[in-house]
């Protein structure tokens, strides 16, 4: 089996990938489009002419609308009653064939949990199974008109909570690919430092989640194991007042006083173009290795930040080929303008 590279790549920049990394793809997400009174819209200003030039450099690269992301609502809505799903399919689908996408990515971030300030309710876990099917019925009607084959994919929550909220056999069944968003797995409601893209557990660490950890999950749920994708972050994770002990990994950081920085605790850190560039070995800041979860990290006596890089990335490229997954997707494009980590990818997969 062939696995894939699969790049999320967000709209205002699309028209600057380079025809190199175009050749290195597989399946280019392009995010977002957005679910407004029930329909699927895209609301861009983009040149979407790109698209036309992307396919003639690499023909064989599957172009997909992704729909929704974090903190993007309308999803509970428009899976709630079959005229509502018929309207969110027959818009999906109509967007997709207007500009000759290959498909649609669903991302649904949080069937069930209202997070990002979005409607939610428990009817979700049912009617997210409804949605996708509705949509795969009109996929497989387009299939057979336009004599192509539709790809249909979500992005899930990587940990047990996505898969309380989901009936993921019934939906497995519908899709091409399943991609688990195997980052932010620690984040900003944590106030211990830790791997937020870690391939496996470590053995102090008190969270049991990772990648590996992921995978079989959803493989116990009914996703089959071909049909399972790998996230990987090209972003950090960022904890600030950690004291120094254990180089900052697997400690809780500290409230300053009340005329000290706002307290943070697993914010959105730099991206890996600005690691490479000021953190790295660089400014004070240690790179370190933790050889059981196959992650990075770097700290600097109070600052600590976790992140994906050449070396976590091959190893989970390795983990892929050995288990037999579909591939590994990484959010997002523009947040390596070095080229270092999808090269990494590329070279990993095909040795």
């Amino acid at each position: 089996m062939k696995q894939l590279i699969i790049a999320y790549a967000t709209l205002p920049k699309l028209p600057q990938m380079t025809d190199d990394d175009i050749r290195k793809l597989d399946v280019l997400n392009v995010a977002f489009a957005l679910v407004e009174d029930g329909k699927a819209v895209l609301k861009t200003q983009t040149d979407l002419g790109c698209l036309a030039h992307f396919r003639q450099v690499n023909p064989s690269m599957k172009q997909v609308i992704s729909i929704g992301g974090w903190g993007a609502g309308g999803f509970s809505e428009a899976a709630r009653t079959p005229e509502s799903r018929d309207l969110f399919a027959t818009t999906a689908i109509e967007l997709m064939r207007k500009w000759n996408f290959d498909g649609v990515d669903m991302d649904w971030e949080f069937p069930t949990h209202p997070q990002g300030d979005i409607a939610a309710c428990k009817e979700d876990k049912q009617n997210f199974t409804a949605i996708i099917a509705r949509l795969r019925q009109e996929l497989d009607r387009f299939e057979a008109q336009d004599g192509k084959k539709y790809l249909l994919s979500i992005a899930a929550g990587a940990d047990l909570y996505y898969l309380d909220a989901t009936e993921m056999e019934k939906v497995a069944s519908y899709l091409d690919y399943v991609q688990l968003m195997t980052y932010d797995m620690r984040c900003g409601f944590q106030s211990i430092t830790g791997h937020h893209a870690n391939l496996y557990n470590s053995t102090g660490d008190i969270f049991r989640i990772s990648a590996d950890a992921s995978a079989r999950n959803f493989e116990a749920a009914g996703v089959p194991r071909d049909k399972i994708v790998l996230g990987a972050a090209f972003y950090s994770r960022k904890w600030v007042h950690v004291p120094n002990k254990r180089n900052g990994l697997f400690v809780i950081a500290e409230k300053p006083s009340p005329e000290g920085t706002i307290y943070s605790c697993g914010e959105h850190g730099p991206r890996y173009g600005d690691l490479v560039e000021n953190y790295i070995d660089k400014n004070g800041f240690t790179r370190y290795w933790d050889d059981e979860a196959k992650a990075p990290w770097v700290y600097d006596g109070s600052t600590f930040l976790s992140y994906d890089d050449e070396q976590s990335i091959a190893c989970k490229v390795d983990y892929i080929k050995e288990r037999g997954l579909k591939g590994l997707m990484f959010w997002e494009y523009f947040y390596d303008p070095t080229h270092t980590l999808l090269d990494t990818m590329y070279r990993e997969f095909h040795k």
